[in-house]
């Protein structure tokens, strides 16, 4: 991957950990409920799902591409349409609402890493959503397993980052979002947007 396609990648995938999501949400409640420390279980159980499906995802993508490389430019032009998609969903969606039960028992880390790991496997849009992302940024000519290990520790280390960012500031950032949510949600799904209208004209 070029130097400034990474680039292009790693603000497209930091506008995208901004985006409402079960993990996200789930370091926020975790966060709140069990401390930073515990929530570190649940960051990591994400990591590895996130890796598992962008691997899926990729290699997937991969398969489609041997048996024709034409197939790249419609995957962009679909995969742009389905971001735009999910941009106007995120933007009409109602402000994120965050519960947390009062009085809630320590969990064990081995409990936190499965709900986190399940989060980011368990979510049928997560594959839908990588294929509709990854090929943005896919050269056919280069090394398949060399741009899944660029694509997928860039994405899993921003995520990392947020969400720890996430869980550290729960208990200031859930009074924020009941404020300001719907106008979140509208600047979020505008990174959608963009990137869905933008990427697929990348050359």
């Amino acid at each position: 991957m070029a130097i400034e396609t990474w680039w292009l990648y790693l603000a497209a995938c930091a506008g995208l950990s901004l985006t409402p999501g079960p993990n996200g949400l789930l370091a926020l409640t975790h966060g709140a409920l069990h401390g930073v420390r515990r929530t570190v279980f649940t960051i990591l159980g994400g990591a590895l799902g996130f890796t598992a499906v962008i691997a899926l995802s990729l290699f997937g993508i991969g398969a489609l591409l041997a048996a024709s490389a034409d197939l790249l430019f419609w995957l962009k032009l679909a995969g742009g349409a389905y971001l735009v998609y999910l941009g106007i969903v995120v933007w009409r969606s109602p402000p994120i609402q965050v519960s947390a039960a009062s009085g809630a028992r320590p969990a064990h880390p081995f409990g936190l890493f499965a709900q986190g790991l399940l989060a980011a496997t368990t979510n049928p849009k997560g594959i839908l959503f990588f294929v509709a992302f990854l090929p943005q940024f896919l050269d056919p000519t280069a090394s398949l397993l060399a741009q899944f290990a660029v694509m997928a520790a860039t994405f899993v280390a921003v995520e990392i980052v947020f969400e720890l960012v996430v869980a550290r500031a729960s208990q200031s950032v859930q009074p924020w979002l009941a404020r300001v949510g719907r106008t979140f949600n509208r600047v979020t799904g505008g990174v959608f947007v963009g990137i869905g209208v933008l990427l697929p004209l990348q050359r």
